[in-house]
């Protein structure tokens, strides 16, 4: 199922509000006195509300799994093939290709080979 994507109201028209930028283009709630969108007028872009959410069966799941995160060799140790692994951030570039050498090995899937 794809995921609603809810934008900040004119992010299309101004640069400073993420025309090209799309992390300027997260939600702000519509605040002004004759808002189209607060209102909620029929062919407008709909607004956040309850029941928008992700249902608590699928929540924290990627492709359907969900992850566990390693942060050494130790911690690879008690994983199986069919789950999915994302090493931390804060594990240095040595340890992180041993951690991807011995899960390739084991066949388990990582998210996040490459540091980002």
């Amino acid at each position: 199922m794809a995921r609603k994507r809810f934008v900040r109201r004119c992010t299309n028209y101004y640069l400073k509000l993420g025309r090209k930028e799309k992390k300027k283009q997260k939600w702000r709630k519509q605040r002004g006195r004759h808002s189209k969108i607060r209102t909620r007028q029929k062919g407008r872009p709909v607004k956040v509300q309850i029941g928008f959410g992700t249902a608590k069966k699928e929540k924290y799941k990627i492709n359907g799994k969900i992850p566990i995160l390693v942060k050494n060799l130790k911690g690879l140790s008690n994983v199986d093939r069919t789950k999915n692994i994302v090493i931390i951030a804060k594990v240095g570039k040595r340890k992180r290709e041993e951690i991807i050498k011995k899960a390739n090995e084991n066949k388990i899937e990582i998210l996040n080979k490459e540091k980002k």
